[in-house]
């Protein structure tokens, strides 16, 4: 292994060994997924740790072939305006869209993770109350990274996309959501049609150890 990467020999128990076998799935198979299974993953994901206990996550599973083409055409429109709009060069719009339209209609599902401040403290003060939201938005990822690891258990892959924090209005308005869901993420779900190796860099680049001091 790369002397610049995370040294992975320390693998001694399953959860640990899906957390780091885990990839970014982005090709399927046509091999669509259970119902029952879906509904397994999700279970898995609401388990996360969450901000005063509220479970701010929102789910919708997306299967139906017309809907999620919607989407990503109304997605791609918002693409290719802001990509124009930052005098991009057309060809490359049109390969981004396309790739874009693709990757995420090839999925067999897709999960729409969202979140609700519904629940959430209110603060008069602006501050206060923006660190509750982020913590909202913690607690959200939280539940994804649980789906993903929950996912790739059952042998599902997963790749998480973030395209839905750039058109907001769009998804919501596809997918007719309720007002007070905020969409955070795009997760495509397969059984995979890859397989990838990655490398993470040095636990001690990362990592800053505060000890207690020998007397």
């Amino acid at each position: 292994m790369d002397s610049n990467s995370a040294d992975d020999t320390f693998v001694d128990n399953d959860i640990v060994e899906i957390m780091m076998s885990r990839r970014s799935i982005r090709r399927y198979t046509n091999e669509s997924v259970e119902d029952s299974l879906i509904k397994k993953i999700l279970t898995a994901a609401i388990w996360a740790p969450s901000a005063h206990n509220r479970q701010p996550w929102r789910f919708v599973v997306v299967t139906d072939s017309v809907v999620k083409r919607r989407l990503v055409s109304e997605m791609g429109k918002r693409l290719r305006k802001d990509l124009e709009a930052d005098q991009i060069d057309q060809a490359i719009i049109e390969t981004d869209v396309a790739r874009s339209f693709k990757r995420i209609t090839s999925a067999p599902v897709l999960v729409l993770i969202s979140m609700s401040k519904i629940d959430m403290d209110i603060y008069q003060d602006l501050q206060r109350q923006e660190n509750e939201t982020i913590m909202a938005i913690q607690s959200t990822a939280m539940a994804g990274q649980n789906l993903m690891l929950a996912a790739h258990s059952f042998g599902i892959g997963t790749c998480w996309l973030c395209a839905p924090l750039f058109c907001p209005g769009v998804v919501k308005e596809v997918l007719n959501l309720p007002q007070d869901w905020e969409p955070q993420g795009l997760i495509t779900m397969g059984f995979p049609a890859e397989s990838k190796r990655k490398n993470r860099q040095s636990l001690d680049s990362r990592a800053l150890f505060i000890r207690e001091k020998s007397t």
